[in-house]
């Protein structure tokens, strides 16, 4: 027997109080999955790195040439 006939067997012993707490239970594994493995769009994820990879790439290059300024800087001093 496998577990989903198990289930289904003891599900027709629960009284309705029972059953609305299993529901529940129910409700929230659905809710749970949803926050542990959320429904990514992955052609968006690629439409969006695509859209800021020039500005992203710019950003890191302003940020080296900063950080060798102040390199310049510091060796001066």
């Amino acid at each position: 027997m496998n577990a989903k006939e198990q289930i289904n067997q003891q599900l027709n012993q629960l009284n309705e109080e029972q059953l609305n707490q299993v529901a529940d239970f129910i409700t929230f594994l659905k809710f749970r999955e949803k926050l542990i493995k959320p429904n990514l769009n992955t052609e968006k994820l690629a439409q969006l790195y695509q859209e800021f990879a020039e500005e992203d790439r710019q950003l890191a290059e302003e940020g080296i040439n900063e950080s060798a300024d102040l390199l310049t800087q510091e060796e001066r001093l």
